[in-house]
């Protein structure tokens, strides 16, 4: 199951470079660059971090096939989906989900605090996404005022608090990764807002 989410997850995140690329009119390779570094960055960052080098992608050609297949799959298929902005919105949506669940275990895989496992799943959710939109010229989801890295914390705290009481991994899985996607679609749906810091 968990291989399954990776996979999945570097795929959404793969799309969701390639829907922005295209509504900034990037060239393909301009677009491949953009769904690659959305998909692995912040799982890139993870990896430095924590000393386990060389990082994921280069060690399994897995998440090499799963970019270029997200990348061909969306450019084949942009003219059926319905808006770019909803799709966009739903592939970067299951990302963070799977991702943040991504960086947990590797967290708990060597051993770190509950917290730094947190802040380490944050990271591999949201920075890609970081670099995908600075690449862009865009001001990243997570400086702005949508609730973005708050999810990923939230869903860290479910995991563990669900961890305690020693669920199968599947369904720990599987809840934690509903649980941000679910309070992801109902943050933009109510229109659900932190707020920002007036001037001084």
């Amino acid at each position: 199951m968990f291989h399954l989410l990776d996979v999945i997850g570097t795929m959404a995140f793969a799309i969701s470079g390639v829907l922005t690329a295209l509504n900034k009119k990037l060239d393909p390779f301009g677009v491949f660059i953009i769904a690659f570094v959305t998909a692995v960055g912040g799982g890139t960052l993870r990896d430095v971090l924590i000393g386990r080098t060389p990082v994921g992608w280069m060690q399994d050609l897995t998440y090499v096939y799963m970019i270029s297949l997200g990348f061909f799959t969306a450019l084949i298929f942009r003219k059926k989906l319905d808006r770019l902005r909803k799709s966009l919105f739903l592939f970067d949506t299951i990302g963070l989900g799977v991702f943040t669940l991504i960086g947990l275990e590797k967290g708990i895989e060597i051993g770190l605090h509950p917290i730094i496992c947190i802040a380490l799943g944050t990271m591999t959710a949201c920075f890609g996404g970081v670099i995908r939109d600075i690449l862009c010229n865009e001001i990243p989801i997570i400086f702005r005022r949508e609730i973005y890295a708050t999810i990923c914390i939230i869903g860290g705290i479910v995991f563990f608090a669900l961890k305690y009481f020693n669920l199968n991994n599947d369904v720990l899985y599987l809840v934690t990764s509903s649980v941000i996607i679910t309070i992801r679609l109902m943050a933009v749906k109510f229109k659900w807002y932190l707020p920002t810091v007036g001037k001084v």
